[in-house]
């Protein structure tokens, strides 16, 4: 496997990084920005968290020493896991203003000593695959877990559950070809709406049973495992539902900014969580017979329906932010090298962030309604549910570790204590979520096998065709020295895109091979996506005069930008005259692959490869150029 090195396939290579933001207005208005998008998935726990602690696989009985345990534990995870890891330290990790998995990586990659270990690039790489796991869940469990809170006002109503909540989930895929635009200024203040009222039925119940306070202490946590580890253990297999969807914080953190996200945090989504779950205790404590379905019991009869109404829509919105995500992590995926092109669209004309992935979007579709049909309940589906989660979070936390001591200079006492102590827990709830496995748990295991193969198929397939291609080209002195002379010269710019900063491109070969030409200008020309978000763009291009026309030209861009090769050669002025789109053309060779005995890859890895190589998208279409002015020129490679 390697990281960053870009080429007509979407490659990828590193350089220099820098350190900011890029979200803009005011604190208020970027807070509840971040309420809407971020919080959406953590929000929603409280619909089936405790509901499947006390009534789930492992039913535990609802007294007063079980619900103080299970409530100390919610309390100090969401302070450790939230507050601590990912608030105070996780977000720290700032790649110019982004966050997530493999900006992670990326910053790792280019700051750390260690970076570039297949070990650190191995495990972000299956903290990716383990997220589209999570990503298949996450809509299914909370659109049913809210659906089902019909069953509460009515019971005779339990058969339109599932017919509804996949209406729903189709209709949420439907509608995202067209953008989110229009719609999401309205998710800040609905999820604001959803939280006032989550605070206010906690706030209700508390009144009632004003002890269930005391359980904030950590030594009922203690208590719990000290008289009753088995069933604190299993506990913690549910328990940690109260805390999935921590990571959006630091994965949307460039659309917000480190301090709105803090801010929404510690002021609205972390009170009203924990008032929520006090409530749901309070009730328990009251009315045992409750834990069927805690969250809507504790409204009244008449506010359940509307309540129904408002958690659905606020389902909705975090299944919406989650599918943004995964769209974000193709993104992304696609290039840092680690996915084939996939076809991406713009649904804004003024946020680059509004995306659309219709591969994905079909396929998460398919998914989700799969799960939905096939587990029926949402807590059928909790037992799949968490195991993607704590693999992730505990990934994060090894990854934070290395930064941590290596490019922060933490002392080895400090990094210690404090990785030792997420380590502890994120270890903890992933043990947890292992004896989950017969029960669902395998379901995100298989999907983020078959993505981790793909994945590092792809990576390392990339890896073994640049080099093969490299073994066999021609030096490019030696080339221009032999055909600059002998060749016509035409007028105009050939652009011909280069895998490798090195050689003639077999596009360039293969032209003067069968039309016997040169343009009065060549440009060789390699795109370098690079470990970072966003390029300078003084930065930008770098361009090498060769000598009789031709000239090699290393274009940068980051990560998160798009790679339109024609709209960036119009601003450069470095490589002769101003370029003219309509006396340029653009050659592309491409590879068909050709799977061979020679030592790299198992066969079925080179067959997975050569089938994901013949259904990746058009480089025409990656690099934005014109459809009029590209030719493509084939070839075929053994590897």
């Amino acid at each position: 496997m390697v990281g960053p090195q870009a080429d007509d396939f979407g490659h990828v290579e590193s350089d220099n990084d820098h350190d900011g933001g890029h979200a803009h207005g005011s604190l208020a208005a970027l807070s509840v920005g971040a309420i809407g998008i971020v919080f959406g998935d953590i929000g929603t726990s409280p619909l089936y968290a405790l509901k499947e602690t006390f009534a789930g696989h492992h039913p535990m009985p609802a007294d007063l020493f079980h619900v103080y345990g299970v409530l100390s534990l919610v309390f100090w995870t969401f302070l450790i896991v939230v507050t601590f890891k990912y608030v105070a330290t996780v977000m720290r990790a700032d790649n110019k203003g982004e966050g997530g998995s493999l900006a992670l990586l990326a910053l790792v990659m280019r700051k750390s000593p260690q970076g570039r270990s297949k070990a650190i690039i191995m495990l972000a790489v299956i903290a990716t695959a383990l997220f589209f796991g999570d990503a298949i869940i996450t809509p299914a469990i909370s659109v049913l877990s809210a659906v089902e809170g019909l069953t509460v006002v009515e019971a005779r109503l339990a058969p339109v559950v599932i017919p509804i909540a996949v209406g729903i989930l189709i209709a949420l895929f439907l509608v995202q070809s067209r953008g989110t635009a229009a719609i999401s200024r309205y998710f800040g203040p609905i999820m604001l709406v959803y939280f006032f009222v989550l605070a206010g039925l906690g706030i209700s119940q508390m009144v009632q049973r004003p002890d269930v306070l005391l359980a904030l202490s950590p030594h009922h946590a203690a208590l719990f495992f000290a008289r009753d580890p088995a069933f604190a253990f299993l506990a913690l297999g549910s328990i940690v539902l109260a805390v999935t969807g921590a990571e959006a914080l630091y994965a949307d953190m460039g659309h917000f900014g480190r301090r709105p996200i803090n801010f929404a945090w510690m002021y609205v989504v972390f009170p009203a969580l924990m008032l929520n779950y006090l409530g749901q205790c309070a009730l328990l404590l009251e009315n045992p017979a409750a834990v069927a379905n805690p969250f809507y019991l504790m409204a009244p009869e008449s506010a359940r329906l509307p309540l129904v109404i408002l958690s659905t829509l606020a389902t909705i919105i975090a299944s919406q932010a989650l599918i943004t995500g995964v769209f974000s992590v193709v993104k992304q995926a696609v290039q840092l090298g680690f996915m084939p092109r996939v076809q991406i669209d713009h649904t804004s004309a003024t946020a680059a962030g509004q995306i659309y992935v219709p591969v994905a979007n079909w396929a998460l579709m398919v998914a989700v309604i799969v799960l939905v049909v096939t587990f029926q309940a949402s807590t059928n589906l909790a037992a799949a549910y968490g195991l993607a989660v704590t693999g992730t979070m505990l990934i994060t936390t090894i990854l934070i570790g290395i930064l941590a001591h290596s490019v922060w200079h933490w002392p080895i006492w400090r990094t210690g204590l404090v990785i030792g102590l997420f380590l502890t827990v994120d270890v903890a709830y992933f043990a947890a979520n292992v004896i989950k496995i017969p029960d669902g748990g395998w379901l995100p295991l298989v999907v983020g096998l078959v993505l981790f193969t793909l994945l590092t198929t792809w990576s390392r397939g990339r890896e073994l065709m640049r080099e093969r291609m490299v073994e066999s080209a021609m030096p490019m002195d030696i080339f221009i020295k032999s055909a600059a002379g002998s060749a016509t010269r035409v007028p105009g710019t050939a652009v011909f895109m280069a895998s490798a900063a090195m050689g003639v491109p077999s596009a360039m070969l293969h032209n003067i091979k069968h039309n016997k030409i040169l343009h009065e200008r060549i440009i060789v020309l390699t795109v370098a996506i690079q470990d970072m978000p966003y390029v300078d763009e003084a930065d930008r291009i770098v361009c090498k005069d060769l000598g009789q026309g031709f000239y090699r030209v290393k274009m940068r861009f980051g990560f998160l930008e798009e790679t339109d090769v024609p709209a960036t050669l119009a601003r450069v002025d470095l490589c002769g005259p101003k370029f003219d789109m309509m006396q340029t053309s653009f050659f592309l060779s491409r590879q068909t692959l050709i799977a061979s005995k020679i030592p790299g890859m198992a066969i079925w890895r080179e067959k997975i490869f050569a089938w994901m190589l013949r259904n990746s998208a058009s480089a025409m279409g990656f690099f934005k150029l014109p459809s009029n002015r590209v030719v493509e020129l084939g070839s075929q490679v053994e590897i």
